[in-house]
């Protein structure tokens, strides 16, 4: 599967606000996601449940990494699979799955495909990245899934939907917005007793902040600014997990994949999707990524936050 890169500019006013600094932001972020699309589909495909976020390993799992390839690839995808559907249980879809649910930032489609399989649910998915549109309505046919899987070309910044959803989340994408603006827009959409959950990384040591945005163009906050936002929006927080322990093994399965993938092109492979370039600049990123989450300088939670009611 190719897409083609977005080359067109995009001024400020067509970005949420008109605003000039959230439009370049907004911009970086397209590109970035539109360029890493091919390395995406290759690492973690090829689908139809493609994901592009960290993954769950068991608590002590440290598989061995000098194993072929291909198995290092199907950990990765597992272990996204495994915090997909981690994530879900603890939000208590298996007790009482949501028949309508927003996907905020919901890249190639893999948490929206898991829901509508798994759990039968009318998915909406938000991206930013026009290209992904058919991406994500090729990958819900694949699946079967085509009826119940939406993508909508939507910065959700701007949504104005009321009462519509019975439960929202947002995978690693919550770091790319505006909190406040945030929680003000799921707090509209969803229905009284409505769920809203997020898997994120959140900043415990400042210092490594410039690092990790610079690298993922994000904005990463400490866990406080999201639990004032959410408070702010009516939203009683319900359920908070800290994985970053099983997750950072992801990192270490990520750059095994890496120095896997160098070594076939360096044995003359051709190449594919990533430049030996891009595979060294990732590789030290993620041994950096590594010791960060190693050491509680970033962690990653799992939220669960309600809108009015019991559960």
């Amino acid at each position: 599967m190719r897409v083609t890169p977005l080359t067109s500019p995009i001024g400020p006013d067509a970005t949420s606000g008109g605003d000039q600094g959230a439009g370049r932001h907004e911009r970086q972020v397209q590109l970035y996601y539109c360029r890493k699309t091919q390395d995406i589909l290759y690492k973690y495909g090829p689908g139809p449940r493609v994901h592009f976020h960290v993954g769950l390993f068991a608590s002590g799992e440290h598989p061995r990494t000098t194993v072929p390839q291909n198995m290092l690839k199907q950990r990765l995808i597992d272990a996204q699979e495994a915090i997909v559907d981690h994530a879900a249980r603890s939000w208590g879809a298996y007790e009482k799955p949501p028949r309508r649910i927003l996907d905020i930032g919901c890249g190639l489609g893999g948490a929206a495909l898991y829901w509508a399989q798994q759990h039968g649910a009318e998915v909406t998915g938000l991206t930013i990245v026009a290209e992904h549109v058919p991406v994500v309505e090729l990958l819900a046919r694949q699946a079967g899934v085509g009826r119940r899987v939406t993508p909508v070309l939507q910065d959700v910044h701007g949504l104005d939907e009321r009462r519509r959803y019975d439960a929202a989340y947002a995978l690693e994408s919550s770091g790319y917005t505006d909190r406040t603006r945030l929680f003000e827009v799921v707090a509209r959409a969803l229905k009284a007793g409505g769920w809203f959950g997020i898997q994120e990384h959140f900043v415990c040591r400042p210092e490594s902040l410039d690092f990790v945005d610079g690298y993922y163009r994000t904005r990463l906050g400490p866990l406080e600014e999201y639990l004032a936002a959410a408070r702010a929006a009516g939203f009683e927080l319900v359920g908070n997990e800290d994985v970053t322990d099983p997750v950072a093994e992801f990192w270490v399965q990520s750059m095994a994949w890496n120095t896997a993938e160098l070594d076939r092109l360096e044995a003359g492979g051709v190449p594919d999707a990533w430049s030996p370039e891009r595979l060294r600049e990732s590789t030290v990123a993620h041994s950096k990524l590594f010791r960060l989450w190693r050491d509680h300088a970033m962690e990653t939670r799992l939220l669960l936050f309600q809108r009015g009611g019991g559960r």
